[in-house]
């Protein structure tokens, strides 16, 4: 998706109108439309606000490629990174980008969480075990 594409699902996933995006950036309403229609790009200085007042990066403003999706930029902190096949074996391959952001490196243990509402979920077993200890020593107990 182009930032243009980007800016208006984002906006429209954040259920702001045109005017409301305009106000909170101090640009007008045609500005904001010159933008979503990409006739113009914001500048730097707007696209920082953009991102702020959308809850989302300038990098996911400018780069996000949801694949067809309209929800627009994923929020701060949020990432989605495309889909992966499961094989045979249950197998799956993380893509390297999730991997080099989270610090994954082969060898390393993954606890598989799961919630039959909500689906599943990875987490380094090391950060697992802390969370584990952490909250055992919260209760008064110990890890053994």
């Amino acid at each position: 998706m182009s930032i243009a594409d980007n800016i208006r699902a984002t906006r429209m996933a954040a259920r702001m109108t045109q005017e409301q995006l305009a106000e909170a950036v101090s640009v007008s309403r045609q500005t904001v439309a010159k933008w979503e229609s990409g006739e113009t790009s914001p500048d730097l200085e707007h696209a920082a606000a953009l991102a702020d007042v959308l809850g989302t990066t300038i990098d996911g403003l400018a780069n996000f490629d949801g694949g067809g999706l309209i929800a627009g930029a994923p929020p701060r902190g949020k990432h989605l990174f495309g889909n992966v096949k499961v094989g045979e074996r249950g197998q799956v391959v993380i893509p390297k980008e999730a991997r080099d952001l989270f610090g994954i490196k082969p060898g390393d243990k993954l606890v598989v969480l799961g919630d039959e509402g909500q689906g599943l979920a990875l987490c380094k077993e090391a950060d697992f075990m802390a969370g584990v200890e952490a909250a055992m020593k919260a209760a008064g107990r110990t890890v053994g």
